[in-house]
């Protein structure tokens, strides 16, 4: 009998030997998951609280009729100062707009001078190397718009393609790389803000502004016996998502669900719509 259970036995404290050793490991894993210093959950969770606490959202915005412009009165009006207002009234928060020229806006978030981009920013791979985007609310097809007088000999988006041919650009945008792709012939012409490539085409300086949709349409319907837009279809989709600060996963998850909860209640696109898919706003806003 001896013999027997002795087996058995060993077999029972080999047995409560793995349960302990698991127990401990269990709680030592605990203990440090429920660690509040140094955890990227607790710097999150800290960082989106300071914002809440603050009473404010600092929102970074660049000047792109119909994103964002000054109306006649120079107040900011347009497509992304609503979203933002109505994204800071759902955090019970005041919010605070910074106009930035574009290639400003990335160092600004990085440097804490703003909370948030909302400026109908591209989603690129390049970019979420530096910021964390949230999901996509919005999208936009980038176009061209021509100066008639300099290009009414030209018949096809190849005949663009030349070294006499200047394409102008706002830099650090999605549109400059789709532009050095397309026109890689062309001479590449940089501008800080839309309204200075803008002038430059109506005044003839440049042969093409190739800028996100609805831009090229307005600035033609402005000017229709000087800018024409030659493309029925987009060069290019792109998708905006807001972009914050890298390691804040508690703000990246109630902005994404905020996107959400305002694409299922239709707010988002009606809102879209309004500023994109009507002239309503124009004598309302415009100078």
């Amino acid at each position: 009998m001896i013999f027997e259970t002795f087996p058995f036995k060993r077999n029972i404290m080999m047995n409560l030997k793995k349960y302990f050793v698991l127990l401990f490991l269990s709680l030592f894993f605990v203990t440090i998951s429920n660690q509040p210093a140094g955890s990227a959950e607790s710097v999150s969770s800290s960082k989106f609280q300071s914002i809440l606490k603050s009473g404010k959202l600092r929102v970074g915005v660049a000047l792109f009729t119909p994103w964002v412009f000054e109306d006649k009165n120079e107040d900011l009006v347009g497509f992304e100062i609503d979203v933002a207002e109505k994204l800071a009234n759902d955090m019970g928060l005041k919010p605070q707009f910074s106009p930035y020229d574009w290639d400003k806006l990335i160092p600004a978030l990085l440097d804490d001078k703003i909370d948030i981009i909302v400026a109908g920013m591209a989603i690129t791979p390049q970019r979420a190397l530096k910021i964390n985007f949230s999901q996509p609310y919005a999208t936009a097809g980038i176009n061209i718009a021509t100066n008639i007088s300099l290009t009414k000999d030209i018949d096809g988006l190849e005949e663009l393609n030349q070294e006499k041919m200047k394409i102008g650009v706002v830099s650090e945008t999605v549109t400059e790389g789709l532009a050095q792709r397309i026109f890689n012939k062309a001479s590449l012409v940089k501008y800080k803000t839309s309204k200075e490539v803008e002038n430059d085409l109506v005044a003839g300086k440049i042969h093409v502004y190739m800028e996100s949709k609805p831009i090229p349409q307005f600035i033609a319907l402005a000017h229709p016996d000087k800018v024409d837009v030659p493309l029925s279809r987009p060069l290019l989709i792109t998708k905006a998502g807001f972009a914050i600060q890298k390691g804040d996963a508690d703000f990246l998850n109630f902005i994404n669900s905020w996107i959400i909860a305002r694409e299922s209640d239709t707010w988002l696109s009606s809102t879209h719509n309004y500023w994109f898919k009507s002239l309503k706003w124009r004598n309302k806003f415009l100078k």
